[in-house]
Protein backbone atom coordinates (compact mmCIF):
# COMPACT_ATOMS: atom_id res chain seq x y z
CA UNK A 1 0.00 0.00 0.00
CA UNK A 2 1.30 3.82 -0.81
CA UNK A 3 1.15 5.34 2.63
CA UNK A 4 2.74 8.45 1.28
CA UNK A 5 -0.67 8.80 -1.36
CA UNK A 6 -2.93 7.69 1.27
CA UNK A 7 -1.24 10.76 3.17
CA UNK A 8 -1.83 13.25 0.19
CA UNK A 9 -5.73 12.11 0.08
CA UNK A 10 -5.64 12.87 3.77
CA UNK A 11 -4.15 16.37 3.32
CA UNK A 12 -6.26 16.94 0.36
CA UNK A 13 -9.33 16.28 2.48
CA UNK A 14 -8.70 17.84 6.00
CA UNK A 15 -5.44 20.27 5.03
CA UNK A 16 -3.46 18.76 8.20
CA UNK A 17 -0.16 17.97 6.63
CA UNK A 18 1.67 15.95 9.56
CA UNK A 19 -0.62 12.90 10.52
CA UNK A 20 0.69 9.88 11.85
CA UNK A 21 -0.15 5.95 9.88
CA UNK A 22 -1.76 2.94 10.89
CA UNK A 23 -2.99 -0.27 10.12
CA UNK A 24 -5.14 -3.09 11.61
CA UNK A 25 -5.38 -6.21 9.48
CA UNK A 26 -8.25 -8.45 9.06
CA UNK A 27 -8.60 -12.00 9.78
CA UNK A 28 -9.00 -15.68 8.98
CA UNK A 29 -9.86 -18.44 11.44
CA UNK A 30 -8.24 -21.69 10.45
CA UNK A 31 -10.58 -23.76 12.35
CA UNK A 32 -12.64 -23.45 15.96
CA UNK A 33 -15.86 -21.63 14.25
CA UNK A 34 -19.13 -20.49 16.56
CA UNK A 35 -17.27 -21.78 19.51
CA UNK A 36 -15.66 -18.35 20.31
CA UNK A 37 -19.79 -17.26 22.66
CA UNK A 38 -19.41 -21.02 23.14
CA UNK A 39 -16.85 -21.35 25.71
CA UNK A 40 -14.84 -22.84 23.48
CA UNK A 41 -11.26 -22.58 21.80
CA UNK A 42 -10.69 -20.97 18.54
CA UNK A 43 -7.69 -20.83 15.77
CA UNK A 44 -7.52 -17.58 13.91
CA UNK A 45 -4.68 -15.34 12.29
CA UNK A 46 -4.20 -12.12 11.25
CA UNK A 47 -3.88 -11.61 7.54
CA UNK A 48 -2.37 -8.86 5.17
CA UNK A 49 -5.41 -7.76 4.16
CA UNK A 50 -7.00 -4.90 6.13
CA UNK A 51 -7.61 -1.00 6.91
CA UNK A 52 -5.32 1.48 6.85
CA UNK A 53 -5.79 4.87 8.64
CA UNK A 54 -3.96 7.84 8.46
CA UNK A 55 -4.74 10.31 11.75
CA UNK A 56 -3.92 13.79 13.21
CA UNK A 57 -5.47 15.42 16.76
CA UNK A 58 -7.16 18.52 16.06
CA UNK A 59 -7.97 21.65 18.33
CA UNK A 60 -11.97 21.70 19.36
CA UNK A 61 -14.20 18.30 19.84
CA UNK A 62 -15.23 17.57 16.19
CA UNK A 63 -14.50 14.11 15.18
CA UNK A 64 -14.27 13.76 11.18
CA UNK A 65 -13.76 10.48 9.61
CA UNK A 66 -13.69 9.43 6.06
CA UNK A 67 -13.53 6.09 4.03
CA UNK A 68 -11.96 5.64 0.64
CA UNK A 69 -14.63 2.96 0.41
CA UNK A 70 -17.35 5.03 1.23
CA UNK A 71 -16.59 7.72 -0.94
CA UNK A 72 -20.54 8.49 -1.75
CA UNK A 73 -21.10 9.20 2.13
CA UNK A 74 -18.17 11.77 2.30
CA UNK A 75 -16.81 12.81 5.83
CA UNK A 76 -19.09 11.79 8.62
CA UNK A 77 -19.15 14.31 11.43
CA UNK A 78 -19.85 13.99 15.28
CA UNK A 79 -18.88 15.31 18.55
CA UNK A 80 -16.53 14.10 21.56
CA UNK A 81 -19.66 15.04 23.63
CA UNK A 82 -22.22 13.54 21.59
CA UNK A 83 -20.99 9.34 21.23
CA UNK A 84 -24.36 8.08 20.76
CA UNK A 85 -25.54 5.29 18.28
CA UNK A 86 -27.03 7.27 15.20
CA UNK A 87 -28.07 5.18 11.95
CA UNK A 88 -27.91 7.66 10.00
CA UNK A 89 -24.01 7.50 10.84
CA UNK A 90 -23.32 4.26 8.55
CA UNK A 91 -20.03 2.67 8.84
CA UNK A 92 -19.30 5.45 11.33
CA UNK A 93 -20.60 4.03 14.33
CA UNK A 94 -17.82 1.53 14.45
CA UNK A 95 -14.97 4.07 15.33
CA UNK A 96 -17.99 6.31 17.50
CA UNK A 97 -18.30 3.00 19.51
CA UNK A 98 -14.80 2.73 20.23
CA UNK A 99 -14.95 6.63 21.54
CA UNK A 100 -17.72 5.76 23.69
CA UNK A 101 -16.31 2.90 25.64
CA UNK A 102 -12.80 4.25 26.06
CA UNK A 103 -14.28 8.01 27.29
CA UNK A 104 -17.48 5.44 29.29
CA UNK A 105 -13.80 4.14 31.11
CA UNK A 106 -12.12 7.05 32.38
CA UNK A 107 -9.70 7.60 29.41
CA UNK A 108 -8.96 11.19 29.13
CA UNK A 109 -9.78 12.04 25.24
CA UNK A 110 -9.84 16.00 25.38
CA UNK A 111 -9.81 16.88 21.34
CA UNK A 112 -10.80 15.85 18.41
CA UNK A 113 -9.44 14.02 15.62
CA UNK A 114 -9.52 13.28 11.97
CA UNK A 115 -9.07 10.02 10.78
CA UNK A 116 -8.92 8.79 6.85
CA UNK A 117 -9.92 5.48 6.63
CA UNK A 118 -9.06 2.77 3.60
CA UNK A 119 -9.92 -0.85 3.49
CA UNK A 120 -8.39 -3.63 1.13
CA UNK A 121 -10.59 -6.18 2.88
CA UNK A 122 -13.53 -7.21 0.23
CA UNK A 123 -16.63 -5.59 1.54
CA UNK A 124 -18.59 -8.30 3.21
CA UNK A 125 -16.38 -11.09 2.78
CA UNK A 126 -16.56 -12.43 6.28
CA UNK A 127 -12.64 -11.50 7.25
CA UNK A 128 -13.65 -9.12 9.99
CA UNK A 129 -13.82 -5.40 8.53
CA UNK A 130 -15.58 -4.14 11.28
CA UNK A 131 -13.36 -5.45 14.10
CA UNK A 132 -10.44 -4.14 11.74
CA UNK A 133 -11.87 -0.99 11.94
CA UNK A 134 -12.45 -1.18 15.64
CA UNK A 135 -9.19 -2.09 16.67
CA UNK A 136 -7.30 0.44 14.03
CA UNK A 137 -9.53 3.08 15.55
CA UNK A 138 -8.10 1.82 19.35
CA UNK A 139 -4.64 1.80 18.06
CA UNK A 140 -4.76 5.09 16.71
CA UNK A 141 -6.59 7.03 19.64
CA UNK A 142 -4.49 5.12 22.52
CA UNK A 143 -1.69 6.12 20.17
CA UNK A 144 -2.38 10.40 19.67
CA UNK A 145 -3.51 10.51 23.08
CA UNK A 146 -0.96 8.79 25.34
CA UNK A 147 -3.81 6.52 26.94
CA UNK A 148 -1.43 3.65 27.51
CA UNK A 149 -4.46 1.13 27.31
CA UNK A 150 -3.47 -2.63 27.13
CA UNK A 151 -3.65 -3.99 24.10
CA UNK A 152 -6.29 -7.05 25.65
CA UNK A 153 -8.58 -3.96 27.42
CA UNK A 154 -8.78 -2.51 23.29
CA UNK A 155 -9.88 -5.96 22.05
CA UNK A 156 -12.21 -6.24 24.70
CA UNK A 157 -13.71 -2.63 23.90
CA UNK A 158 -13.84 -3.45 20.33
CA UNK A 159 -16.53 -6.42 21.49
CA UNK A 160 -18.33 -4.38 23.67
CA UNK A 161 -18.93 -1.87 20.31
CA UNK A 162 -19.89 -5.25 18.49
CA UNK A 163 -22.20 -6.30 21.40
CA UNK A 164 -23.78 -2.97 22.61
CA UNK A 165 -23.51 -0.28 19.97
CA UNK A 166 -24.02 -2.24 16.78
CA UNK A 167 -26.13 -5.22 18.58
CA UNK A 168 -24.37 -8.14 16.94
CA UNK A 169 -24.06 -10.81 19.48
CA UNK A 170 -20.55 -12.07 18.32
CA UNK A 171 -17.68 -13.44 20.57
CA UNK A 172 -14.45 -12.57 20.92
CA UNK A 173 -12.22 -13.68 18.48
CA UNK A 174 -12.17 -11.23 15.61
CA UNK A 175 -11.06 -8.51 17.84
CA UNK A 176 -8.49 -10.94 19.43
CA UNK A 177 -6.97 -11.70 16.02
CA UNK A 178 -6.97 -8.44 14.75
CA UNK A 179 -5.57 -6.67 17.86
CA UNK A 180 -2.97 -9.52 18.80
CA UNK A 181 -1.71 -11.38 15.82
CA UNK A 182 1.36 -12.10 14.79
CA UNK A 183 2.89 -12.75 11.62
CA UNK A 184 3.68 -16.73 10.70
CA UNK A 185 1.85 -17.77 14.03
CA UNK A 186 -1.77 -18.48 14.44
CA UNK A 187 -3.23 -17.62 18.22
CA UNK A 188 -4.84 -20.77 19.52
CA UNK A 189 -7.57 -18.75 22.07
CA UNK A 190 -9.54 -20.04 25.12
CA UNK A 191 -12.52 -17.94 24.99
CA UNK A 192 -13.43 -18.79 28.45
CA UNK A 193 -10.21 -17.62 29.82
CA UNK A 194 -8.56 -15.17 27.10
CA UNK A 195 -5.41 -17.56 27.59
CA UNK A 196 -3.84 -18.13 24.07
CA UNK A 197 -1.13 -19.37 22.46
CA UNK A 198 0.64 -18.27 19.48
CA UNK A 199 1.12 -21.33 17.26
CA UNK A 200 3.64 -21.39 14.45
CA UNK A 201 2.28 -21.60 11.22
CA UNK A 202 4.90 -23.27 8.75
CA UNK A 203 3.12 -24.18 5.68
CA UNK A 204 6.47 -25.44 3.75
CA UNK A 205 5.45 -26.23 0.10
CA UNK A 206 1.65 -25.24 1.03
CA UNK A 207 -0.90 -21.88 1.00
CA UNK A 208 -3.37 -21.24 2.43
CA UNK A 209 -6.23 -19.56 -0.36
CA UNK A 210 -8.84 -17.04 0.22
CA UNK A 211 -11.84 -18.59 -2.03
CA UNK A 212 -14.47 -15.54 -1.86
CA UNK A 213 -18.47 -16.61 -2.39
CA UNK A 214 -18.61 -12.96 -3.69
CA UNK A 215 -22.35 -13.12 -1.71
CA UNK A 216 -22.65 -10.20 0.34
CA UNK A 217 -23.03 -11.30 4.49
CA UNK A 218 -24.25 -8.89 6.54
CA UNK A 219 -24.26 -10.26 10.13
CA UNK A 220 -26.32 -8.42 12.27
CA UNK A 221 -29.26 -9.61 10.05
CA UNK A 222 -28.30 -13.19 9.73
CA UNK A 223 -29.02 -15.79 11.66
CA UNK A 224 -26.15 -15.14 13.87
CA UNK A 225 -27.62 -14.35 16.99
CA UNK A 226 -30.62 -17.24 16.46
CA UNK A 227 -27.50 -20.12 16.31
CA UNK A 228 -26.25 -18.41 19.46
CA UNK A 229 -29.60 -18.76 21.58
CA UNK A 230 -30.39 -21.89 20.47
CA UNK A 231 -26.76 -23.06 21.92
CA UNK A 232 -27.63 -21.20 25.17
CA UNK A 233 -31.06 -23.17 25.58
CA UNK A 234 -29.17 -26.34 24.82
CA UNK A 235 -26.76 -25.47 27.57
CA UNK A 236 -29.10 -24.70 30.26
CA UNK A 237 -31.05 -27.95 29.34
CA UNK A 238 -27.55 -29.90 29.76
CA UNK A 239 -27.03 -28.06 32.89
CA UNK A 240 -30.18 -29.14 34.66
CA UNK A 241 -27.91 -32.29 34.94
CA UNK A 242 -24.22 -30.91 34.53
CA UNK A 243 -22.21 -28.76 36.54
CA UNK A 244 -21.03 -27.05 33.11
CA UNK A 245 -20.09 -23.13 32.88
CA UNK A 246 -20.14 -23.55 28.74
CA UNK A 247 -20.64 -25.71 25.97
CA UNK A 248 -16.91 -25.59 25.51
CA UNK A 249 -16.46 -27.66 28.92
CA UNK A 250 -17.98 -30.87 27.18
CA UNK A 251 -16.05 -33.24 25.52
CA UNK A 252 -17.74 -35.76 22.58
CA UNK A 253 -18.49 -38.40 25.07
CA UNK A 254 -19.57 -36.52 27.72
CA UNK A 255 -21.78 -34.98 25.38
CA UNK A 256 -22.84 -37.94 23.79
CA UNK A 257 -23.71 -39.61 27.17
CA UNK A 258 -25.82 -36.77 27.84
CA UNK A 259 -27.52 -35.31 24.69
CA UNK A 260 -30.95 -37.07 26.03
CA UNK A 261 -31.25 -33.91 28.12
CA UNK A 262 -31.60 -31.43 25.02
CA UNK A 263 -35.50 -31.81 23.36
CA UNK A 264 -35.21 -30.43 20.12
CA UNK A 265 -33.47 -31.96 17.26
CA UNK A 266 -32.49 -28.44 16.06
CA UNK A 267 -30.73 -27.34 19.39
CA UNK A 268 -28.94 -30.92 19.68
CA UNK A 269 -27.71 -30.24 16.39
CA UNK A 270 -26.19 -26.80 17.39
CA UNK A 271 -25.12 -28.38 20.41
CA UNK A 272 -22.96 -31.03 18.99
CA UNK A 273 -21.30 -28.90 16.20
CA UNK A 274 -20.30 -26.61 19.23
CA UNK A 275 -18.66 -29.20 21.32
CA UNK A 276 -17.29 -31.59 18.17
CA UNK A 277 -15.39 -27.74 16.65
CA UNK A 278 -14.21 -27.47 19.69
CA UNK A 279 -12.56 -30.64 20.27
CA UNK A 280 -11.45 -30.97 16.98
CA UNK A 281 -9.61 -27.31 17.32
CA UNK A 282 -7.46 -28.49 20.32
CA UNK A 283 -6.04 -31.35 18.26
CA UNK A 284 -5.53 -29.18 15.58
CA UNK A 285 -3.09 -27.10 17.73
CA UNK A 286 -1.22 -30.44 18.02
CA UNK A 287 -1.45 -31.23 14.42
CA UNK A 288 -0.08 -27.71 13.73
CA UNK A 289 3.03 -28.49 16.20
CA UNK A 290 3.69 -31.94 14.91
CA UNK A 291 4.06 -29.83 11.38
CA UNK A 292 0.95 -32.85 10.17
CA UNK A 293 -0.60 -30.78 7.97
CA UNK A 294 -2.81 -33.77 6.72
CA UNK A 295 -4.22 -34.62 10.02
CA UNK A 296 -4.94 -30.49 10.06
CA UNK A 297 -6.48 -30.89 6.82
CA UNK A 298 -9.12 -33.76 7.43
CA UNK A 299 -9.86 -31.57 10.86
CA UNK A 300 -10.43 -28.72 8.67
CA UNK A 301 -12.65 -30.52 6.18
CA UNK A 302 -14.60 -32.26 9.21
CA UNK A 303 -15.23 -28.66 10.56
CA UNK A 304 -17.09 -27.91 7.22
CA UNK A 305 -19.11 -31.28 7.68
CA UNK A 306 -20.53 -30.45 11.05
CA UNK A 307 -21.10 -26.44 9.80
CA UNK A 308 -22.99 -27.61 6.99
CA UNK A 309 -25.04 -30.25 8.54
CA UNK A 310 -25.50 -29.57 12.56
CA UNK A 311 -24.92 -25.82 12.68
CA UNK A 312 -26.70 -25.07 8.93
CA UNK A 313 -24.88 -21.96 8.18
CA UNK A 314 -23.41 -23.01 5.47
CA UNK A 315 -25.49 -22.18 2.53
CA UNK A 316 -25.12 -23.36 -1.62
CA UNK A 317 -21.85 -20.46 -2.34
CA UNK A 318 -19.75 -21.68 0.46
CA UNK A 319 -20.88 -25.40 -0.08
CA UNK A 320 -19.98 -24.75 -3.75
CA UNK A 321 -16.40 -23.69 -3.58
CA UNK A 322 -15.38 -25.92 -0.78
CA UNK A 323 -16.58 -29.39 -2.59
CA UNK A 324 -15.20 -28.20 -5.83
CA UNK A 325 -11.92 -27.61 -3.92
CA UNK A 326 -12.34 -31.22 -2.00
CA UNK A 327 -11.80 -32.48 -5.63
CA UNK A 328 -8.74 -30.48 -6.59
CA UNK A 329 -5.21 -32.43 -6.54
CA UNK A 330 -3.09 -30.98 -3.93
CA UNK A 331 -5.45 -29.71 -1.81
CA UNK A 332 -5.47 -31.17 1.91
CA UNK A 333 -8.45 -29.21 3.19
CA UNK A 334 -10.93 -26.67 2.95
CA UNK A 335 -14.01 -25.32 5.04
CA UNK A 336 -16.23 -21.99 4.84
CA UNK A 337 -14.50 -19.97 7.23
CA UNK A 338 -16.01 -16.81 9.65
CA UNK A 339 -19.93 -16.81 10.22
CA UNK A 340 -21.20 -18.41 7.03
CA UNK A 341 -24.02 -17.76 5.42
CA UNK A 342 -22.08 -16.02 2.09
CA UNK A 343 -18.76 -14.47 2.85
CA UNK A 344 -15.34 -16.70 2.55
CA UNK A 345 -13.75 -20.21 2.46
CA UNK A 346 -10.42 -21.25 2.86
CA UNK A 347 -8.41 -23.94 1.41
CA UNK A 348 -4.75 -25.76 2.02
CA UNK A 349 -3.18 -26.08 -1.24
CA UNK A 350 -0.06 -27.27 -2.64
CA UNK A 351 2.03 -24.18 -3.68
CA UNK A 352 2.52 -25.76 -7.38
CA UNK A 353 -1.36 -26.90 -7.99
CA UNK A 354 -2.54 -23.03 -7.11
CA UNK A 355 -2.96 -22.11 -10.54
CA UNK A 356 -5.42 -24.86 -11.27
CA UNK A 357 -6.91 -24.82 -8.35
CA UNK A 358 -8.36 -21.51 -8.75
CA UNK A 359 -9.59 -22.22 -12.24
CA UNK A 360 -11.26 -25.84 -11.77
CA UNK A 361 -12.64 -24.05 -8.40
CA UNK A 362 -13.91 -20.85 -10.33
CA UNK A 363 -14.96 -22.81 -13.04
CA UNK A 364 -17.58 -24.85 -10.99
CA UNK A 365 -18.40 -21.85 -9.20
CA UNK A 366 -19.53 -19.51 -11.92
CA UNK A 367 -21.61 -22.48 -13.91
CA UNK A 368 -23.45 -23.22 -10.84
CA UNK A 369 -23.61 -20.42 -8.99
CA UNK A 370 -23.50 -17.48 -11.98
CA UNK A 371 -21.03 -15.17 -11.12
CA UNK A 372 -17.22 -15.85 -10.45
CA UNK A 373 -15.71 -16.02 -7.19
CA UNK A 374 -12.49 -14.39 -6.10
CA UNK A 375 -8.91 -15.58 -4.52
CA UNK A 376 -6.87 -14.45 -2.50
CA UNK A 377 -3.52 -15.92 -1.25
CA UNK A 378 -3.63 -15.52 3.11
CA UNK A 379 -0.37 -14.16 4.07
CA UNK A 380 -0.06 -14.11 7.84
CA UNK A 381 0.69 -10.58 9.23
CA UNK A 382 0.90 -8.83 12.53
CA UNK A 383 -1.79 -7.11 15.06
CA UNK A 384 -2.96 -3.37 14.35
CA UNK A 385 0.11 -0.96 15.04
CA UNK A 386 1.04 2.46 14.23
CA UNK A 387 3.59 1.88 10.76
CA UNK A 388 7.10 3.16 10.75
CA UNK A 389 7.46 7.06 9.07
Amino acid sequence: MDLTKLKQSYATLFGDDHPSAYFAPGRINLIGEHTDYNGGHVFPCAITLGTYGIAQKRNDTKINVFSENFRKLGIISFDLNNLSYDKKDNWANFPKGVLHFLKEKGYSIDKGLNIYFYGNIPNGAGLSSSASIELLTGVIINDLFDLNCDRVELVKIGKQVENNFIGVNSGIMDQFAVGMGKADHALLLDTNTLDYDRIPIKLDDHVIIIMNTNKRRELADSKYNERRSECEEALAELQTQLPIHSLGDLDNDTFDQNAYLISKENLLKRARHAVSENQRTIKARKALIQNDLVTFGKLVNASHVSLKYDYEVTGNELDTLVEAAWQEKGVLGARMTGAGFGGCAIALVEKSQVDAFTKHVGETYEKKIGYAPSFYIAEIADGAKRLAE
